[in-house]
C-alpha cells in the first residue's frame, strides 16, 4: 500500500512540475510578446522618420543647388540618380548602401510619402507627410519657421 501511494505521490509531483513549467512559459510569453510588439512598432517608426529625414535632406540639397523645391518625389529620385555631384556624394550624405529608389516609400507599409510644394509665397515651402501616421516635415502655410521642422522634433 505504501508503494502505491508513493507512486501516486511521484506521479502527482511530475504532473505539478509539468504544470508549473507550462504556466511559467505562458506567463513569460504573455509578458514579452506585447513588449516585442511595442519594440517592433518603435523601430518601424524610427525607420520611417529616418527615411523622411533623408527626403528632407535631399529636398534641402536640391533647393540649395537649384534655387527651388522639387515638386514630386519621383522627380527627386531622378535628380538624385542623374546629378553627378549627388551620385558622387550620396554615401556621405545618406549613408552607405543608400538606394534612391526607396526614398519616397514609407518603411511602415511601403506606401508613398505625400509631398506638397507651395511656391506661390515669397519663400517657397513644402510639406512631406507620412500617410500611415501623423508624422510630417515642413509646412505649406507660409510659416517659414516651420520650413524644415519635423512634427516629432
Amino acid at each position: 500500500m505504501a508503494s502505491s501511494s508513493r507512486g501516486v505521490q511521484t506521479a502527482l509531483q511530475v504532473v505539478l512540475a509539468i504544470a508549473i513549467i507550462a504556466l511559467t512559459y505562458f506567463l513569460y510569453v504573455s509578458i514579452t510578446a506585447p513588449y516585442e510588439a511595442v519594440e517592433r512598432q518603435r523601430q518601424i517608426t524610427e525607420d520611417t522618420r529616418a527615411r523622411m529625414q533623408q527626403v528632407r535632406d535631399a529636398m534641402i540639397e536640391h533647393n540649395r543647388r537649384e534655387g527651388r523645391f522639387i515638386s514630386t518625389l519621383d522627380s527627386l529620385v531622378m535628380w538624385l540618380k542623374t546629378d553627378s555631384t549627388m551620385v558622387a556624394s550620396m554615401d556621405s550624405l545618406f549613408g552607405a548602401g543608400f538606394s534612391p529608389d526607396s526614398l519616397p516609400f514609407s518603411p511602415r507599409t511601403g506606401s508613398m510619402f505625400e509631398l506638397a510644394v507651395n511656391d506661390t509665397l515669397r519663400t517657397p515651402t513644402y510639406r512631406l507627410d507620412d500617410p500611415d501616421s501623423d508624422d510630417y516635415i515642413g509646412t505649406v502655410t507660409g510659416d517659414v519657421t516651420q520650413l524644415n521642422a519635423a512634427s516629432w522634433e
